[in-house]
């Protein structure tokens, strides 16, 4: 079987997956039941020294629904722990002693001075914890005061508080980073300056979820008002995925160990993470809405996804899509292919040729008796049929044979695919399978 043992930055777990820094980390009861649970690491809940930080006593959170209310998102206004610091400390300390084998990671946010890190620091530091994270990313509430984003957001800040962590700590420092930025670059060559050992990304995304129409103010609404807060969950993940590979493929930044949060629900999710470059990944929103032992369900499907790919360790899984990853400029613009349906498997909704009628190329035909095709004359294989279409594999794409004529364009399909040699539709590369 798969070993999915991991070591990030020095810190070990039994697997690469841990929680996120957010409400399920909170306090020890949460904590204890999560590694009993399976999960190999926690990041604490934000530890801060603030003792004006009051959470609202009210709604903390706005959702966004998808089909049969699955939720896609949540929006986020709770601040960071409002329990004493000694209490949260207390906690850590005793939980990491029961179980020294999974991560403890704390998760720290204070003014942008240097004594209060100072302060800080080596109290978490005598309570055994492995590693500390760097909040940069908080978009609401404690951005205003000065902390969260509103460090994140400038590169100077952050490397500077970073360099302050890495004087007066011995242990590892994640850097996380809000995505609220235009490239996700520069922050994360700011932590690489200030000596970090890691970053972690993405942070929620600042964001309105819905606003309250009878009332008349932002959801979650506190006594007649609303603000904006952190956004998370699935509908994250494509905005996480990217801004992960940029910073994976960057060539100053390739040796940057990266621990990726945003929207990871499945192992797949978890799997493409890794495949990105991230060493870890970091949950919350699905434990939050499934529970701790969605875990399990993660850890036996990266097993058993590894085994089928021959894989023996998750270090072999890392980074393996980043090769793959380009510009828009260096894609080929030769590759030629086209939709196909296929009869056996389509039920006659005319999703397909409704999209492609109405919005895309007019490739999909619809005889009388309701049976759909495409029309390989006009398809430019925008492949919308694909993601319309209500049946998994009833329409596909495929990459045309070099020396074929396009219908559409009368140009004979050249043969520079640049994975020609190994493609589905080449005879040679089917004939060695």
């Amino acid at each position: 079987m798969a070993d999915l043992r991991s070591e990030f930055v020095g810190i070990k777990s039994p697997n690469p997956f841990w929680l996120a820094s957010a409400p399920p980390t909170d306090k020890e009861y949460n904590v204890r039941r999560a590694f009993d649970a399976g999960w190999g690491g926690v990041v604490w809940k934000t530890l801060g020294i603030d003792p004006h930080v009051v959470n609202v006593n009210g709604p903390r959170y706005g959702a966004i629904y998808g089909a049969d209310r699955r939720l896609l998102g949540l929006n986020n206004i709770e601040l960071i722990t409002d329990r004493p610091l000694e209490v949260n400390l207390q906690e850590i300390k005793t939980v990491k002693r029961d179980y020294p084998d999974r991560a403890m990671i704390v998760s720290l946010m204070v003014p942008c001075e240097e004594d209060p890190w100072k302060f800080i620091l080596p109290l978490v530091e005598e309570t055994g914890a492995d590693g500390v994270e760097l909040n940069f990313g908080c978009p609401h509430g404690m951005s205003e005061r000065g902390m969260g984003a509103a460090v994140g957001q400038v590169p100077e800040y952050i490397e500077m508080v970073t360099r302050w962590v890495k004087a007066h700590t011995r242990m590892p420092c994640i850097v996380k980073l809000t995505p609220n930025i235009t490239d996700i670059r520069k922050p994360a060559e700011a932590a690489m300056r200030g000596g970090a050992d890691a970053v972690s990304l993405i942070n929620t995304i600042n964001s309105i979820t819905s606003v309250d129409l009878d009332l008349f103010a932002p959801e979650p609404t506190i006594d007649g008002k609303g603000a904006h807060g952190g956004y998370c969950g699935p509908a994250v993940k494509p905005i996480a995925l990217n801004m992960v590979a940029e910073i994976a493929r960057d060539p100053s930044l390739a040796h940057m160990p990266i621990s990726g949060i945003g929207g990871v629900t499945t192992w797949r999710d978890a799997a493409e993470f890794l495949a990105l470059g991230a060493g870890n990944v970091q949950v919350c929103t699905a434990a939050m809405t499934y529970g701790f032992k969605i875990v399990q369900e993660m850890i036996s499907g990266l097993s058993d996804y590894m085994d089928e790919k021959g894989m023996t360790s998750v270090d072999q899984l890392v980074r393996k899509a980043v090769p793959n990853v380009t510009d828009w400029n260096q894609l080929n613009l030769n590759y030629v292919a086209k939709a196909k349906i296929n009869q056996d498997l389509c039920i006659s909704c005319g999703r397909c040729f409704a999209a492609c009628e109405d919005t895309s190329h007019q490739a999909i035909a619809m005889s009388d008796d309701r049976t759909f095709s495409v029309i390989d004359e006009e398809c430019v294989a925008c492949n919308l049929c694909v993601n319309v279409c209500p049946v998994e594999d009833c329409i596909t794409m495929e990459a045309m044979l070099p020396g074929t004529t396009d219908p559409r364009t009368g140009k004979v399909v050249e043969a520079d695919y640049a994975n020609w040699t190994t493609h589905p539709n080449n005879p040679a590369a089917a004939a060695a399978e």
